[in-house]
């Protein structure tokens, strides 16, 4: 028997460190690492900031040379290693998967740190785009001692994958 998705969750900034958190999942609180400019209402390319805002889940992501296929409700991706995203605001791809070619400089998705290995791509600046607003804002797996993010959310990989099971389609994700 298949469980629930869970209708919302919420991630909120630790007191006195806001490149810490918590995500908070019906019973569940999990740590997590937040981008290196703390939650930020006004979004921008590069400044490190996790968004501020209600986000929809689009799609996972993984590994599947590495991991078995994940128990999710999200529609599922495997990450081949021609596999990036767009990351250039004067590019029409930006904010969107991409076919990167070999031996080029971009942010391709299978890393080989592992941080990759399960990405929840969430909605943030997707309908519309806009040039400059951020991009590549993942849920994934987190650094080592939680070190900061460029601006995703990041768990450690077991809770990742709980968290997963829980996902769907319709949660969203509240930011702030």
């Amino acid at each position: 028997m298949r469980k629930r998705s869970l209708s919302r969750l919420a991630v909120r900034a630790k007191p006195g460190d806001p490149r810490r958190g918590w995500l908070l999942a019906g019973p569940l609180a999990l740590p997590v690492a937040l981008g290196r400019g703390g939650i930020r209402a006004n979004k921008r390319e590069g400044d490190g900031g996790t968004p501020r805002g209600t986000f929809r889940p689009v799609r996972l992501w993984w590994r599947s040379d590495r991991h078995s296929r994940p128990l999710t409700q999200l529609p599922l991706k495997p990450i081949r290693p021609d596999d990036g995203w767009c990351e250039d605001p004067s590019s029409r791809l930006y904010n969107r998967p991409v076919k990167v070619p070999p031996n080029a400089q971009a942010d391709r998705l299978a890393r080989p740190d592992g941080l990759y290995d399960f990405i929840v791509e969430i909605d943030h600046n997707m309908r519309p785009r806009a040039a400059g607003r951020g991009s590549a804002v993942f849920i994934h797996v987190a650094r080592p001692g939680f070190a900061p993010t460029a601006g995703c959310i990041a768990l450690k990989t077991d809770a990742l994958r709980r968290l997963l099971a829980r996902l769907g389609p319709r949660t969203r994700i509240v930011v702030g």
